[in-house]
């Protein structure tokens, strides 16, 4: 199986998609989830037509017209579609990363993953050819299902260092000057990326690392153009330096220490996002730790069959625990959980990403409702956490006029589960109904 806020505007339409939508559809006796934060809103009645959620109401709905669509979600609770801020798309061949997968086939098959697991939109942060810009259009045109794709362009790294992917040569720019680096954000501005992406880490010493004469220049010029700028960052020095130059987000965890309040301080003081993607780091050892998690219905569905037999074999466990940067990797982990928690309470902006798919045990679908899990064992409550993947992230690409909410006016992109994911965040995985812009979506794995 592989932006700004005036461009996201121009560049967001809800995706009609081809298929019929039927006149209308009430879901009664819900449990609402409406992805602001607030707590569930029991025995609701939401009626979706047209794409659109046209009430949510504690009434239940009158007689049903003909042609109308009547759910009973008794038990059931609704949530809106997950955005996922961090992502990567068709750079996985059999169970190996390559630098041929990037092809037109292998992004829809991704788009098609992600939605059929309730992940409704998501960004791809890098590492992108431009036949993505294609397949954006016609999504926006109602010619293409799947996840509604954002884009931040091929992204820009160091030579012979991060992101250290084997990729086509029309996938990362690696600037040496900080000329190119200006003429490579200009290129990407001209194929309206809804971000910039940039790697900023010398991975644990191994790599050169980004200077900041280059993504000073870098922010800037995205700036000027009115992109937003997302950082791969690891350490925490250069998680300060890079948000007192303006990035936007940051697409992961601190790792290497506890986060400080001079970060904190910084971060509230420009509006940073920070992107926890604990299945980082967790993917490294836990299909090792968890064996079981590999036989998972859950994730057979997500993950091809390369990448079953490679989970499920003694040679993968044995070479985990062998590894010798496993311990390190334990070590960043739990760093990442608690600074999770550490600027959660400090009311910093927690957005919601995974890296799916930039390596073959990061997988798509399955890693977003795992995030979740992680999300909450770190010390958010369910609801907090289901915040962060959708009205958050819904600001993050400024669309949140249109989408990340459960409420009159917004774009029907619902999840429907069986279960209460406020009480118990392993349901999310219980899907029984998705709804992309009003239109049904089969469940990867149905739950009754």
């Amino acid at each position: 199986m592989l932006a700004t806020a005036a461009l996201a505007m121009s560049l967001f339409s809800p995706a009609v998609h081809p298929q019929t939508k039927a006149a209308a559809t009430i879901i009664e006796h819900v449990r609402v989830i409406d992805g602001t934060g607030k707590p569930p809103l029991e025995d609701a009645t939401v009626v979706i037509a047209g794409g659109k959620i046209i009430s949510v109401d504690r009434q239940k709905a009158a007689s049903a017209p003909k042609h109308v669509q009547v759910i009973d979600a008794t038990g059931k609770t609704l949530i809106p579609g997950i955005i996922n801020a961090h992502g990567h798309l068709a750079l996985i061949e059999g169970a190996k990363n390559s630098a041929t997968a990037y092809t037109e086939e292998n992004v829809l098959a991704e788009l098609r993953v992600y939605e059929s697991y309730g992940v409704t939109t998501m960004l791809s942060l890098g590492v992108n050819r431009d036949l993505i810009y294609p397949i954006r259009a016609k999504q926006q045109a109602g010619e293409l299902d799947g996840a509604t794709v954002f884009v931040a362009d091929r992204g820009i790294g160091v030579a012979n260092g991060a992101p250290p992917l084997p990729a086509a040569t029309d996938q990362i720019y690696r600037p040496a000057t900080a000329d190119e680096a200006r003429q490579d954000v200009d290129a990407a501005a001209s194929r309206q990326t809804n971000y910039i992406k940039i790697w900023v880490d010398p991975l644990g010493g191994t790599k050169p690392k980004m200077q900041p004469a280059i993504y000073e220049v870098v922010i800037d010029e995205a700036h000027r153009h009115h992109i937003p700028v997302a950082a791969h960052v690891y350490a925490l020095t250069d998680a300060k330096a890079l948000v007192n130059a303006g990035v936007d987000v940051l697409a992961h965890s601190v790792r290497d220490t506890t986060v400080d309040q001079q970060l904190i301080d910084a971060m509230k003081q420009h509006g940073t996002f920070y992107l926890p993607t604990f299945t980082v780091d967790e993917s490294f050892f836990v299909f090792a730790d968890h064996p079981d998690f590999a036989t998972n219905p859950f994730l057979d569905h997500a993950a091809n069959p390369a990448i079953q037999a490679m989970l499920g074999s003694d040679e993968y466990r044995k070479s985990v625990e062998e590894n010798p940067s496993t311990a390190q990797h334990r070590k960043d982990f739990a760093n990442d959980q608690a600074n999770l928690k550490l600027l959660h309470d400090a009311d910093v902006k927690i957005g919601f990403g995974t890296d799916s798919g930039a390596m073959p045990t990061r997988i798509p679908g399955y890693a977003e409702h795992r995030e979740l899990q992680l999300m909450v064992a770190a010390g958010l409550t369910p609801v907090e956490a289901i915040h962060s993947a959708t009205q958050v992230n819904a600001q993050l690409l400024h669309i949140a006029d249109k989408t990340g909410t459960i409420e009159s006016g917004k774009q029907a992109d619902l999840v429907l589960i069986s279960g209460n994911p406020a009480a118990n965040i392993e349901d999310t995985r219980k899907i029984a109904r998705i709804w992309h812009n009003g239109r049904s979506v089969k469940p990867a794995v149905p739950a009754k």
